[in-house]
């Protein structure tokens, strides 16, 4: 008999995160350790139900509280980075799921790949910002690295069907967010709330302004050019509103697969915990009939100047991807504090890329240190 899988899941209490926790019951799992920054509350509910081994809140004083509300359990509780470095390498897990957001999931991620894991990946982050690193050492390591995120998820699916084909070309779908079709000057008016309201997923805050900015579908570039091992220039972004295809792949011949559902994310992240085999799924069935039709637009990258910037770091590859993730993590917390406008996202993002000399980023110390002067210079 097969042994339960063992999962670490960082970021539980996040949007993939408890989506991962609600497809618990369709795979034969067992959690060891659990994660959130302060949700403290749902972290104790979904460790009371899980049992994990392990439990880590990032901020202190929640994981002080959490220690207290645990006590009479013997599940261990940690603290900060330190703590999601133990929650990846040190409690058991066959894989780890990085559902947490930005920069820190990057050490956590390379910690539990050194540790052998595999890596069911939700941080796209990682590979923006380290994607060489990362990669040689699951190569070295002999880990897997699964995707999470849908888009690449499409991507692997398509890639097993292929029998070994090599693709030439990746067309990565994006739903162009809430304000398909508007100019460059009428982005300069967008609202806050105007920006968190995404037509077809429900996200988390950070992610679904990058949807709005179209910045994730950049970093989402970056990242299938490490996953693939494919120049920039051979994947497409497609605008495509109904958020049914989640992206395909062409070959030498010119046959396009594409992977197609219901925007969901319990079928990719289950896929990537199952893989290879596929289980009942309690995402919802696509009808195409019920769909009707599929549409498909190039993006205007006047309006949306982010895909540029991305596609810019993703050429001189070094330690731009860092400076890019680094640079838009910071403007896009500036803007949701309300201190700058929507369009000045992609143009501190820019101001970044100019400013800061580009380095090779040979080791995590070189990303670690331009994600940082990108977030000074920022902020600066």
């Amino acid at each position: 008999m097969k042994a339960m899988k063992k999962i670490a899941i960082l970021g539980s209490t996040g949007s993939i995160g408890t989506q991962t926790v609600d497809i618990l019951p369709s795979i034969d799992a067992e959690i060891v350790a659990l994660t959130t920054n302060k949700r403290i509350s749902l972290l104790e509910e979904q460790a009371r139900a899980l049992r994990p081994k392990m439990v880590c809140a990032m901020d202190e004083a929640a994981a002080r509280e959490l220690k207290t509300r645990l006590a009479d359990t013997d599940i261990r509780v940690l603290s900060g980075m330190d703590g999601l470095i133990a929650c990846a390498a040190e409690s058991g897990a066959d894989i780890v799921v990085t559902a947490v957001v930005g920069m820190v999931g990057l050490l956590p991620t390379m910690a539990a790949i050194e540790a052998g894991k595999d890596i069911a990946l939700a941080n796209k982050e990682t590979l923006v910002c380290a994607g060489g690193l990362v990669m040689r050492a699951a190569r070295e390591k002999g880990v897997k690295i699964l995707p999470v995120d849908s888009e690449h998820s499409a991507i692997f699916q398509c890639v097993q069907a292929a029998q070994g084909n090599p693709i030439e070309k990746i067309l990565l779908t994006a739903s162009g967010g809430p304000f398909f079709g508007r100019t460059a000057g009428e982005m300069r008016h967008v609202t806050r709330e105007q920006a968190l309201a995404h037509p077809n997923w429900n996200m988390g805050a950070k992610i679904t302004i990058d949807s709005a900015t179209m910045m994730n579908k950049g970093l989402e570039l970056i990242e299938a050019m490490w996953l693939y091992d494919i120049a920039p220039a051979d994947i497409e972004i497609v605008v495509h509103r109904e958020s049914i295809v989640h992206s395909a792949v062409e070959f030498a011949d010119g046959a396009v697969l594409a992977q197609l559902g219901i925007p969901d994310m319990r079928l990719p992240i289950q896929y990537a915990l199952t893989y290879p085999a596929r289980v009942p799924c309690k995402a919802p069935r696509l009808s195409l009939a019920q769909t009707g039709k599929l549409t498909f637009f190039e993006p205007d990258c006047e309006a949306f100047p982010a895909l540029n910037l991305a596609k810019r770091a993703a050429e001189q590859k070094g330690d731009r991807g860092a400076v890019l993730n680094g640079a838009n993590e910071a403007a896009v917390g500036l803007f949701l504090d309300g201190k700058i406008g929507f369009a000045e996202i992609a143009e501190r993002v820019a101001s970044a890329l100019d400013a800061i000399p580009f380095q090779k980023a040979a080791s995590l110390d070189d990303v670690l240190a331009a994600d940082r002067a990108a977030r000074a210079h920022v902020l600066g």
